[in-house]
Parts: C-alpha cells; sequence; structure tokens
C-alpha cells in the first residue's frame, strides 16, 4: 500500500510517499523557522501563507523523489489536527481537493498519532503494551498503547508543553529561536548541578496520589527569578543546562512511576519535536537501566521527530480512518480523539 500523506499542522510544509507502514520513499520538509526567527516564534497567518506557496512544489517533489507518478498513489493522508488552523487548513483543503479529482481515498490523520508512529519507521516489530512519552513544543502527554487502536492517556501538561517552556527559557536568556536546540547546543558548555531548579510535580505526595500529570511553567518562573537577579553572560550556559536537566527529570520521573505499578510494559518510547533532545534520551535511558525494566527504549530518528509528513503516512497504515473528501474537518485546539 502506497501512501501520500500532506503535513502543515504548524510551520513545517510537509510531503512523504510511504510504503506498507515503514518504507518510506520520500519526505519532503520545508523548514519556515528562519521566517519566523525575527518574531520569537510562529506567526499563525504568516506560517499559513507559506504553506500556500510551497505545498503544491512540495507534493510534486515527493513524488518526483518517490520515482512514482499519481497512478501507483493508493490512497492520500493528511494531518487533520490539532495544530494552527490556518496551516491545518491549507494541508487538508489541498488534501481533499487531490482525493476528489483524483478519485483517491482520503484518510484523516491525527497530528499526535503521527508522532507516535514516527517509531515505526524503520522497525519491523514494536511489542505492545508500550508507554509512550508524547514531548512536542504544543503537547506533552504519557501515553499507554495497548494496541494499534487502543491509545490511553496517562497524565498530560497542566499547563506549558515541555518544548514551549523550552522556547520561553531560551527568550528570557536571549538564545534566540527555536528554544529546544540552542538550549541543548549552549547547555553542553555547562554545569547542570549549578542551579537548583524544581521538578514540578514529583513529590512523595505526587507520587503516592498516582499524579502523573506535568507542570513546565513553576521551572520557567524559577530560571525568570534567577535572570531578572542578574547573571554574568558566562553563567548562562549553567542556567541552560540546569533547565535542560530538571525538564528532563520532570519527564522520566513520571515514566519510571508508571513502570513501577505496571510491570507488564514491554516497550517504552519517546516521540515528538522534544524526544529529539539527547538530554531527555539520555535521561530516560539511565532511569531504565537502574529499574528492573527488560523491554525495549526505542525513540526515532532525528529528522522524524520533528513535524513531518513520513510519520503521519506509516500511522494511516495502522489506523485507516477513511473519510468523505467533501465533509472533512480540520480540527486546531485539544488533542482531539487519539484516532481520528
Amino acid at each position: 500500500m502506497i501512501i501520500l500523506s500532506i503535513e502543515t499542522s504548524c510551520d513545517e510544509t510537509s510531503c512523504a510517499v510511504v510504503k506498507d507502514g515503514g518504507e518510506v520513499l520520500s519526505n519532503i520538509i520545508v523548514s519556515q523557522i528562519d521566517i519566523h526567527k525575527e518574531y520569537g516564534g510562529v506567526v499563525p497567518e504568516v506560517a499559513a501563507r507559506s504553506h500556500i506557496e510551497v505545498l503544491l512544489p512540495v507534493i510534486d517533489k515527493a513524488l518526483k523523489e518517490a520515482k512514482i507518478g499519481w497512478g501507483s498513489v493508493d490512497a492520500i493522508a493528511v494531518t487533520v489536527g490539532p495544530g494552527l488552523m490556518g496551516s491545518l487548513i491549507i494541508g487538508v483543503e489541498t488534501a481533499k481537493t487531490l482525493a476528489w479529482t483524483l478519485n483517491k481515498p482520503l484518510i484523516s490523520v491525527n497530528h499526535l498519532v503521527g508522532h507516535i508512529y514516527a517509531n515505526w519507521i524503520d522497525r519491523e516489530v514494536v511489542d505492545f503494551p508500550a508507554l509512550c512519552l508524547l514531548v512536542s513544543g504544543g503537547h506533552t502527554i504519557l501515553l499507554e498503547i495497548k494496541s494499534h487502536h487502543t491509545i490511553t492517556k496517562i497524565g498530560q501538561t497542566k499547563d506549558d508543553a515541555a518544548g514551549e517552556a523550552f522556547d520561553k527559557v531560551a527568550k528570557l536568556l536571549g538564545l534566540g529561536y527555536p528554544g529546544g536546540p540552542v538550549i541543548a547546543e549552549i547547555a553542553l558548555k555547562g554545569d547542570e548541578t549549578r542551579f537548583n531548579l524544581p521538578r514540578p510535580m514529583t513529590s512523595p505526595l505526587d507520587k503516592k496520589n498516582g499524579n502523573f500529570n506535568y507542570s513546565f511553567s513553576g521551572l520557567k518562573t524559577a530560571v525568570l527569578s534567577i535572570v531578572k537577579e542578574g547573571i554574568r553572560k558566562d553563567e548562562i550556559p549553567d542556567l541552560a543546562a540546569s533547565f535542560q536537566q530538571a525538564a528532563s527529570d520532570s519527564l522520566v520521573t513520571k515514566v519510571m512511576w508508571y513502570l513501577e505499578k505496571n510491570k507488564d510494559i514491554k516497550t517504552v518510547m519517546l516521540a515528538g519535536g522534544v524526544a529529539a533532545n539527547i538530554n531527555l534520551r539520555e535521561t530516560l535511558k539511565a532511569g531504565l537501566d537502574k529499574t528492573e525494566f527488560k523491554g525495549s527504549f526505542i525513540y526515532p530518528e532525528i529528522k522524524y521527530c520533528t513535524d513531518n509528513a513520513a510519520m503521519i503516512g506509516v500511522a494511516v497504515f495502522y489506523n485507516q480512518n477513511f473519510v468523505d473528501p467533501l465533509s472533512l474537518e480540520a480540527f486546531p485546539s485539544g488533542i482531539g480523539r487519539l484516532l481520528s
């Protein structure tokens, strides 16, 4: 089965051709980072206009790189949400038009499910039940996946998403945008123990009460307080490293708590843009090594962590939600139905 998939949920315009839910024949991404840098974040209207300008050429390039024509495409898949409404509309309406005019089946995909299925790319088997820590700029969620059709939310952030916190802290430190990569880079030169920052919602009482939710606003505020008190330029790498480690510890703690109570988990996986963070990967691996967990720890290649259409094409192979091209609508906010 060959799927042509489209992803335009935020500021990446992407189209991919995926065969049989794992083989990526092409994955074209046009990033808008340089466009939004001057604003310090994504401007929705600007993002939507950029999608309009480049989406059709990106689709054409994806087909050419895959060395196929429209006759070889079995179905068209598109991200329907969550994301920026203007950006989503460009992708959804384009997919609807193509599906209608070419008489191709249309499949809708939840963006978050796409991130999860980035872990299936170039990997034949993922053992269930699995525990997935999905961490991105807009969402931070802990999920248990019992099968391809049973995904249960265990906990989620109650305020800022982890990636959002990275962006805001980078701005406080004058490091630029996007925050995740720049903090990770400068943190390599810093001392992660230099500043004693909080790990919100990780108290013994939280553990006793089975609180698997996250919070990053307090951590961000702690960094703000230090900045307001005044720090030297040479202390910025230390503060960046301390923040990054505190964020990673907060995320990993809930994974460890869940594994203590659920011994049947066979796979632990990371997903989302922040899954590309090496410190988070290493912190989670170190935590797992200290437990009795004997299963697999997996995460996508870095190029499949950020928003891309390949993960969408993989997801639809396992969750084929065929829809009417005339009635499909995007949903911008909330996580929606995880299998919608």
